[in-house]
């Protein structure tokens, strides 16, 4: 990347160079991307939209990076990364209405929620990613989902054109939303319609919920999370617990002995053990039962 670009970057934010994306990923794995950009604001943001789009030069959005799997391989472009970024929020408790930047953590809006006697964002007081990235997979839990709580979108298109959806427009349904057939649009700011609660109760559920996952699920040690997405109406996890495979391991990946649609990094994995591994459940299980498990888990970087 010629110095000029680089050097016009820094106009539209913080800038990294030749930095590790397994820093920013919750897996820990990830090659080394040319460029990394920290905007301060949606503006910043829209700008570098522009820019890039002009100069013709790829580009990749992360959010907490709780929910994607990036290759070892290196990245000659840039990651625009929305990590401690795009964090405002705006509450009316009386209307039980939020509007909140899509850097912001999702664990963080459902306890100010909470604080907040709004009742709704409970079920993702467990998933540690970001508010863009819960609307991008239409992220839910405990029989819950993003979609039955959300009433609009604003996004910036690959020219950092800002544009509004509703609800309807976002095409929600199971751990999916119209942007992921957009990946060129960068959703920026959500709005949330709770309902008036009582904070303890909400509180003392997040909390019973807290202790479940303690016990079933491996929050201790680097994942993506589920894995694949449920095929319903039948799980994942059961799925591929049922084939015995808990605590099968390819290098430094292992399906984990406490819930088998999580795979984690016991410290030592590579992108491709993880990969590896993957493919490896999705066959036994399409050997085993018939049934096509597909990736919850974004792909990005792989060839």
């Amino acid at each position: 990347m010629e110095q000029q670009v680089i050097e016009q970057l820094h106009k539209f934010g913080k800038i990294m160079e030749n930095e590790a994306m397994s820093n920013y990923t919750k897996m820990r794995v990830g090659g080394v991307a040319r460029i990394i950009l920290v905007p301060e604001s949606i503006e910043q943001l829209a700008d570098a939209l522009q820019y890039l789009q002009a100069q013709g030069i790829a580009h990749k959005m992360i959010g907490k990076g709780s929910n994607i799997l990036v290759s070892d391989r290196n990245y000659d472009g840039v990651i625009i990364l929305l990590q401690h970024t795009l964090e405002a929020i705006e509450i009316d408790e009386a209307k039980a209405q939020i509007v909140v930047e899509s850097g912001f953590s999702l664990v963080k809006l459902s306890q100010i929620a909470a604080r907040h006697n709004m009742a709704g964002l409970a079920f993702a007081s467990g998933i540690p990613g970001s508010v863009g990235g819960a609307v991008f997979m239409n992220a839910g839990a405990h029989g819950s989902d993003t979609a039955a709580i959300l009433t609009g979108v604003d996004y910036l298109d690959e020219c950092g054109t800002l544009h509004h959806l509703d609800n309807e427009a976002c095409q929600f349904s199971y751990r999916t939303s119209i942007f992921q057939q957009h990946r060129e649009w960068t959703i920026v700011r959500a709005y949330y319609q709770l309902e008036h609660g009582d904070k303890a109760e909400i509180l003392a559920q997040m909390q019973e919920w807290k202790g479940r996952r303690v016990k079933t699920q491996p929050y201790a040690k680097p994942s993506c999370g589920s894995v694949f997405r449920n095929p319903l109406p039948q799980h994942a996890g059961q799925l591929i617990e049922s084939l015995g495979l808990k605590g099968t391991r390819i290098g430094g990946a292992e399906v984990s002995p406490m819930h088998a649609n999580f795979i984690i990094n016991t410290g030592s994995a590579s992108a491709d053990d993880i990969m590896d591994l993957i493919n490896l459940v999705k066959k036994q299980v399409k050997d085993a039962y018939g049934v096509d498990l597909h990736t919850e888990v974004e792909l990005f970087n792989w060839e």
